[in-house]
C-alpha cells in the first residue's frame, strides 16, 4: 500500500512541478559585503478567484487513525490545505526570492527546520540554504517516516528518506541536482503529512505569512529579477530597480486555476 500511496503522490506533485516551470540555478556564487544605504523591497501578495477544495483523506485507510483525526472533518476524512487565504486576500507560504544577486548582505543561514506534529509537517512550505540541510522533529506519539522528491519535465529524483523520525531531530542533507530548487516532503505512511521546501543561495527572500506582506531589506542599489512561487499556484516574475534607502513596492497577483 505504501508503494501505491508514493505512486499517486509523484503524480500530483509533478503536476505541480510542470505548472511552476523549470528552475534554474544561478552560476555564480553569493559574495557578502557590508551594504551602506541599502534599499527595501516590500509587498503584499493576494489571491483571487475560488480558493482550491482542500485534498481529503479516508481515515481508515492508514495508519494510527484514532490519533491523527484529532485534526479530521468530523466525518472520517483528513484534510489537506494547500492554499491559505487570509481575510484580506493574503496568499500564505508565498516564497519570495531576489534572483542573480552576487553580492550583498552577508548570508548566514541555520539549518532549516520541519516539525511533525498532529500527523502534518509544519511549516507547510519551508526554505533551505545552500547546503540543503534539514532536521524534521517527531512531536507526536505516532510513528513518521519521511521522503523527500524533486521533480521537473527530466524526471524525478529521491532527494531524502529517512524511515523514522526522532523526537531529538532527523537530520538529512538535501541533494538537488540538474538546477532543481524545489522538493516536497511527505510521510509513508500518511499521505496527508506533505509539505514543500525551496533552496535559496542568497539571504534576499522572504516567505509570506498569512497576511500575504514580505519585506526584504539591505538590498544594494540596483535593478533585479524578482520570483515569487507557491507550491500549488505556480510562479509570478518581476523585474524591480530600487534606490538607496528608498523603499520600492511590488504587490503581486495569483489567479485561482
Amino acid at each position: 500500500m505504501k508503494r501505491m500511496i508514493v505512486a499517486g503522490l509523484t503524480l500530483t506533485a509533478w503536476a505541480h512541478m510542470v505548472m511552476a516551470g523549470a528552475l534554474q540555478t544561478d552560476a555564480w556564487a553569493y559574495q557578502s559585503e557590508t551594504v551602506t544605504n541599502g534599499a527595501t523591497l516590500q509587498g503584499t501578495i493576494t489571491f483571487t478567484g475560488t480558493v482550491p477544495a482542500p485534498k481529503s483523506f479516508e481515515m481508515r485507510r492508514y495508519y494510527d487513525r484514532d490519533y491523527c483525526a484529532v485534526l479530521s472533518d468530523g466525518k472520517g476524512h483528513r484534510l489537506l490545505k494547500e492554499v491559505n487565504v487570509g481575510s484580506d486576500g493574503g496568499l500564505k507560504d508565498v516564497v519570495v526570492v531576489v534572483e542573480g544577486i552576487e553580492k550583498g548582505k552577508p548570508f548566514t543561514f541555520t539549518d532549516a527546520e520541519v516539525e511533525a506534529s498532529l500527523c502534518q509537517f509544519m511549516p507547510f512550505v519551508t526554505v533551505v540554504s545552500d547546503k540543503r540541510r534539514v532536521t524534521v522533529f517527531n512531536r507526536d506519539p505516532v510513528s513518521h517516516d519521511i521522503q523527500g522528491y524533486a521533480y521537473d519535465q527530466s524526471g524525478v529524483d529521491i532527494v531524502m528518506h529517512r524511515p523514522a523520525l526522532h523526537v531529538s531531530g532527523t537530520t538529512d542533507i538535501v541533494q538537488l541536482v540538474k538546477g532543481r530548487k524545489v522538493f516536497t516532503m511527505q510521510c509513508g505512511m500518511h499521505p496527508y503529512m506533505q509539505n514543500w521546501g525551496y533552496a535559496i543561495d542568497n539571504p534576499y527572500y522572504a516567505v509570506t505569512g498569512p497576511d500575504g506582506s514580505f519585506t526584504i531589506g539591505d538590498l544594494p542599489a540596483g535593478t533585479y529579477h524578482i520570483k515569487a512561487w507557491h507550491p500549488i499556484l505556480g510562479v509570478q516574475e518581476r523585474d524591480v530597480t530600487v534606490k538607496s534607502s528608498e523603499t520600492a513596492k511590488l504587490d503581486l497577483l495569483f489567479e485561482a486555476k
